[in-house]
Formats: C-alpha cells, structure tokens, sequence
C-alpha cells in the first residue's frame, strides 16, 4: 500500500473517529458523565494519531491557519497557564482536560474533514441523528415518561431526549435544524435524499416544540429569522423557503396554544404573575459577578465558579449551582477579562470569516434564469444561523458546558472556518520540515498528557462506583474511597469523603474512637490544603474538622473551624444547622437557637436537622428554666 493510499485511509479514519465522538455524546446524556467523556477523550487521541501520521504520509503537508487559529491557540495556552495558578488543581485540570479535547478537535476538523463529501456526511448523519433523538423526546412527552435510557430524571411538562434537561437538547436541535432545511433548500443533492431531509427538519422543529424551554424557542426564532430573512432576498430559493416558514409558523400556532404544558410555563410569565427577579439564573448572575470582582482580568480560575459561588450564596437559593446559567458571565467569572476577550476574539474572527466567504459561495443564477443549488451556501448559511442560535441560547443556559454541544459547536466552527479557503488561499500554511517537527510534537504530547490523565481517570472512576456499592461509611467504603484517592490524589472531595467515613466510625465510640477521629482530621486538613475554598461532599471539611475536636473534648481549638466554614458559605441552611449542633456539644443551648433558627429560615421544609435539634434546644432552656424557678421558689428565706 503506497502513502497516499495510507493517507485517505487515515483521512477515512478521522472522519470516522469525529463522526462516533459526535453521535455518541448526544446519545450519552449529552456526554456529562465521566466514562462518556473518558471514551470521547480516547477518541480524540486517535483523531490526533492519525492526524500526526498524514503530516508525514502526505507529499506536500499543509495547514489550513485562518485567523481564528491564533486565537483558539492563545486561549488555549492561557488555560494552561490559569491551570498552573488555580486554587483548586483538580477542578481546573479537568478543565484543562475538556478545553484540550475541543482544541484538538477543533483544529483536526479544520484541517482533514473540509472536503464537501465530509461535510455533507457529518450534516446528514447528525440531522438524521437528531431526528431519532426529537422522536425520543415526543414519546417523553405524550406518556409523560420520567426515564432517560435508564435513568430516572423529573420530566414534568417536557421532553430532553437522551439529555437529561430539555433545554440542552434544545441547545442540540436548534443548531441543527437551520443545516437540515438549508440543505433541503440549497443542497445539490438527489430528491430523496431532500425529501427525507425535510422531513427530519420538520421532526426537529415538533422536538424543539415539546422541549418547552423558552431559551431554545427564542434562540430558534432568532436563527429561524436570520435563515429565512437571507434566503428572502434570493429569489431562487424565496418560494419553497416561505413554504416551509408557513409550515413552521403553523405547527408552532398550533401546538402552542393547545398545550397545557406551554401554558403552564409561559402564563405566569405573559400574565404578568412572574417576576424576573424570582429566577434562579438571575441569583446565579449577580453571584458570578462578585466572583468576577474578586479577580477582574485572569478569573477565580477554571472551573472555579461553582466552589466560589457559596461566599455569595443568597438565603434563597440553597441548590448547587455547578454554572452560572449563562456561559458568558461564567466566562467571566472564571477567566477574567483575559480569557473572556479570547474567546469573544475567536467568535468575531469566525463572523469576519463567513461575511469574507458569504459573496464567494452564494448561488447566482444560471444562464437558463433558474438556480444553481450550492451545499456550500447551504453549509455556511445553515451552520451560521445555528451558531447564532447557541449563542443566543448562552444567554440564559450552561450549553457550552455540555460536552456533546460544546463539541457540535467547536466542529461547526472549524467546518465554516475552513470555508475561508473557498475566498482566498492565503491562509494555506506549507509545512516545512521544522513545522512539521513542531506539529508533531505539540500532537505527541497532547496525546501522551491526555492518555496519562485518562488512565488515572479511569481508575480513579472504578474504585469510586466501587465505592457507591459499599454500605456507607463502612471500612469498605474508606478502603475503595483510599484507593479513588491513589489513583488521583488531587481530588479534595475524595479526601473529604474519606475523612466523613472515619468520622462516623469514630461517632459510634469503641476502644479506636480516638484514632479515628484523629484519622479523620488528617483527612480532613487534606481536603482543606487541595481545596481551601470548601467543597460539596457529605460534610464541609472544615465542619468536619470542627466536629472531631468537639468530640475529643478539645472545645477550645475546634470553634476556628466553624468559624471559617460559615465564612465560606454563609447563607447554606446545612452549615448554619452545622454550627448549631457545635453549640449543642458545648451545651451552651441559648448560642444554639439562634442557629437553628435561622437554618429553618434559610430552608423550612428539608431541614429535619435543624427542626428537631431547635426543640431539643427548647425543652433543654425550658428545663433549666423550670429548675432555676423551682431551685429559688423551695429555697428558705433569709
């Protein structure tokens, strides 16, 4: 077999390898899950081996370097470094490990997957693949089912598909229904093939109907706008494009006034009954915002919003918030103005790009007065209307973090970013032998850190589902949470839980009670110096810490702790219940109450800690109380 046969077959595999990473996330909840994204983080290491392999097969090696390249590959070297400097390495390598991922694909993708013959099979597959979801998700909401795959989730008023929320599978579909009627529209493809394309454009436009979300209906009408509004002002396609606007505005006028589901959620809202104030995602925004002023231009750190955001937790919301409920202020939050003015760089090299290709690839029309079909306009003007609907849809959602969309987004961009070609061929790079030497390097090594992090991964996500099928806080729970801990000794969640499985042994008293609660502290202050901002394990390390020297008698060193685990999270109603129950070992009932109290404030139903110990702490007040009066009223007078 001679090199250019090995390079198409290398080619070949590439195409393969993204076609599987871009079907199986969405199918796998989006990709959220560790083993998911360990399978798709293996998957790219292929992308890259056989990319490296066509850099010296090929005769005349080349890249395709058009001007968002500089700034992927600065953003990319900035989270490098802002992982070099977090607070917490842990959270931020895992997002070293995504943001390595995406580059690697995102520059694979532009440079051996911009033939016309890869793009249409990438659109297809994942057209005819989100028809297959969207069908999914009506069967969700006709039967009300509250199943993904196998996983129980709470489907009330919508359908999310294999997503475990609607609105990410709303994030899914609406970047792919403008691809799928460009081509049925535009493409120069056989009529069946445009028949079925249509129609699984019109199954997607029923999925993004049942998901309910108001942020996929306004990003979609905004594409939808931005589609039909381009393709009014070519008269070749003006026609059957207002045929399928009618269409779309019918199914639409139809099924949401006749849906007790949309109604439900829209009425409070158009009624006027719902304040934007009362919205969670508004809280999350003012409280990423004063994690942003702690660090205006690099950020608190990658992946960092989601521990910072207790400092500025407000009495109302008591949920963990993971992200910010709108991917640009996350950004901020996270990477400053830095990293923020990077990303936005990439974006607007992208728009700059398409307006420079747009003249280019637009279909004009022939000699004989009809039109010439073009899948590039197609592409570009379909990828572009559905990027600009996931940027819509950043506003007021996470989707950006969602593996499987992140990815979809990152390859629509490179595909339209290799569009540019069709312009110009200025940005075709000749590699020389040391560019070649450089690629193949930066490759290897993105390979073997990737490969390394994954095998530890891997172990470290075995002995912790070992872990969930051990009785809690059993020694065989600390064995396997100790062996998590070897495979990755950074995470300070794991430390902690090992710490809260020796402090509940120790709780249960016999001859060791001692040493394990002195075991448990080591843990602890483990879990303390990897993370010094707190975490969302079973008990806040500090409280833990705290709750140990209470029980060892050593009540005057364990009030710091306490101390700094409501400094961190002052508003959560378990900590304030927490800080009660070390007022309770102190006996000191009256400092008690107040905790109590507030937590109850803080949160009045799920609380049964707090409910129980605040009428313990009352009988107790009572008691003494009755015994003082009793003591004085028996007492002889003088």
């Amino acid at each position: 077999m001679n090199r250019d046969s090995l390079d198409n077959w290398c080619e070949r595999g590439i195409l393969g390898l993204v076609l599987t990473i871009l079907v199986l996330g969405p199918l796998a909840t989006g990709a959220v899950r560790p083993l998911e994204f360990l399978i798709i983080q293996g998957l790219t290491m292929g992308v890259l081996v056989l990319w490296g392999a066509r850099l010296w097969l090929s005769r005349r090696p080349q890249l395709l370097w058009p001007p968002i390249c500089w700034a992927v590959a600065a953003f990319t070297i900035l989270a490098i470094g802002r992982y070099l400097t977090a607070d917490i390495e842990y959270v931020a390598r895992q997002e070293l490990i995504h943001i390595l991922v995406y580059a690697g694909l995102f520059f694979a993708v532009l440079n051996n997957l911009y033939r016309q013959e890869s793009i249409l099979v990438i659109t297809c597959t994942l057209v005819f693949l989100a028809m297959a979801i969207s069908f999914y998700a009506l069967y969700q909401f006709v039967t009300h089912s509250p199943w993904v795959w196998n996983i129980a989730v709470a489907h009330k008023v919508n359908g999310s598909g294999t997503y475990i929320s609607a609105n990410h599978l709303g994030g899914f579909l609406e970047m792919l229904l403008p691809l799928g009627l460009a081509y049925t529209l535009m493409g120069r493809l056989k009529p069946v093939s445009r028949i079925f394309l249509g129609y699984a454009s019109l199954v997607l436009v029923a999925g993004i109907l049942v998901t309910v979300s108001r942020g996929t209906y306004a990003s979609t009408s905004v594409a939808m706008a931005l589609f039909f509004g381009a393709l009014l002002f070519h008269r070749t396609y003006r026609l059957p494009s207002l045929a399928f606007l009618v269409v779309i505005l019918g199914a639409g006028l139809y099924f949401l006034p006749h849906s007790y589901s949309v109604q439900a959620r829209f009425k409070p809202m158009l009624g006027g009954t719902g304040r934007i104030e009362d919205d969670t995602r508004i809280i999350m925004w003012r409280a990423a915002f004063r994690v942003w002023q702690d660090n205006v231009w690099w950020g608190a750190g990658p992946g960092h919003y989601d521990y910072r955001f207790r400092q500025y937790r407000p009495g109302d919301e008591q949920l963990r918030p993971y992200w910010a409920h709108n991917d640009y202020i996350n950004a901020l939050a996270e990477w400053g103005v830095a990293g923020t003015a990077l990303v936005a760089s990439a974006w607007v090299l992208l728009g700059l790009g398409v307006r420079k290709t747009w003249p280019v690839v637009r279909s004009t029309p022939n000699d004989l007065g009809g039109g010439r079909r073009s899948n590039k306009f197609a592409f570009l003007l379909g990828a572009s209307a559905g990027l600009v609907a996931i940027l819509v849809h950043s506003v007021v959602d996470f989707n950006m973090h969602i593996p499987a969309n992140a990815i979809l987004a990152i390859t629509l961009m490179a595909l339209l970013s290799s569009c540019l070609r069709f312009a110009t061929e200025q940005y075709w790079v000749t590699v020389g032998a040391w560019r070649q030497a450089l690629a193949s390097a930066v490759m290897l090594a993105g390979v073997v850190y990737l490969g390394n992090q994954g095998w530890h991964h891997a172990r470290e996500y075995v002995w912790l589902k070992r872990k969930a099928g051990a009785p809690a806080f059993s020694k065989a729970q600390a064995a396997c949470l100790q062996s998590a801990f070897a495979a990755d000794p950074m995470n300070a969640d794991t430390a902690c839980d090992i710490g809260e499985a020796f402090r509940m042994q120790s709780s249960e008293g016999g001859e060791s009670y001692r040493q394990l609660a002195e075991q448990a502290m080591e843990w602890f202050s483990r879990s303390i110096k990897l993370n010094p901002w707190g975490g969302y394990s079973q008990m806040s390390p500090w409280v833990g810490n705290g709750w140990c020297l209470d029980w060892l008698g050593r009540f005057d060193k364990s009030a710091p702790y306490f101390q700094r685990a409501e400094e961190l999270d002052p508003n959560s109603y378990v900590i304030v219940a927490l800080v009660g129950l070390h007022y309770v070992q102190l006996g000191d009932f009256a400092a008690a109450r107040p905790w109590f109290e507030r937590s109850l404030r803080l949160e009045g139903h799920a609380n049964a800690v707090a409910r129980n110990y605040l009428q313990i702490v009352n009988n107790r007040m009572l008691e003494a109380a009755t015994n003082e009066i009793s003591a004085k009223l028996s007492s002889p007078l003088r």
